[in-house]
């Protein structure tokens, strides 16, 4: 008997230390943020930073394959010593990188930042520019699409369940600061695509031996461009 209700003593125990631990771990996860925001915000703020960054990074990949192809072909194209057989090579090069300005939905157009603006600041605003620009270009998705997204955010959403608020505030500063060096690197890339396309238009006013010399001038320039040279040697996972 003895035993017994000294079982019941010890369980009744462990039940409401355990109680009390959630209380605590609860208590914890519902405070707010050093910079005033409740941790609804903080968790929405962390998933927008994180879809930006799904977005961003296809476009950077993109820019940057093609014109790491460009340089590949420009190279593989030295072997050709006819000028009249090199040259429309050249055209062809160049006009499937500015491609790219044309097709709207494969690079995603953010703006340079301001003059005043902070980071923060520059890093949420070009995450409302994707999310307007996805949300009126957005195709229709496939209920398998929309299953995996799904599933996907719901994987992120519970491994913020287990934060603190002030971790996922933490994490939300380093994605920012993570997104800001990305972000500088892709309108980098962005600029000399567009350069490249005014320079190939104006080119076209011109007989074929000055624009060819124009052309390999045009890819010569990318090449020893500071922000060319600075992600060239990035390999894609």
């Amino acid at each position: 008997m003895i035993v017994i209700v000294i079982e019941k003593a010890t369980t009744n125990f462990v039940g409401k230390f355990t109680q009390s631990v959630r209380r605590i771990v609860q208590d914890v996860k519902d405070e707010g943020a050093p910079s005033g925001m409740s941790r609804e915000e903080v968790i929405e703020t962390n998933e927008r930073l994180r879809n930006l960054r799904i977005r961003l990074e296809e476009s950077y990949d993109t820019a940057k394959k093609a014109l790491i192809t460009l340089m590949n072909k420009y190279g593989d194209s030295k072997s050709q010593r006819n000028v009249f057989q090199r040259y429309p090579m050249l055209k062809l090069m160049i006009k499937d990188v500015i491609r790219l300005e044309t097709q709207y939905w494969t690079l995603i157009d953010i703006p340079r930042q301001e003059k005043q603006e902070t980071v923060p600041s520059y890093v949420m605003r070009a995450c409302a520019i994707m999310e307007k620009t996805q949300k009126s270009g957005e195709g229709v998705k496939t209920s398998a699409k929309l299953a995996e997204e799904a599933a996907e955010k719901r994987e992120r959403l519970e491994r913020l369940d287990t934060m603190t608020t002030a971790q996922i505030e933490h994490e939300n500063t380093q994605l920012i600061n993570d997104l800001y060096r990305l972000l500088k690197k892709y309108l980098g890339l962005r600029h000399l695509i567009r350069v490249l396309k005014e320079e190939y238009g104006s080119s076209k006013l011109y007989p074929i031996f000055p624009r060819y010399t124009m052309l390999k001038d045009m890819i010569k320039g990318i090449m020893h461009d500071p922000d060319y040279m600075e992600v060239c040697h990035e390999i894609n996972n």
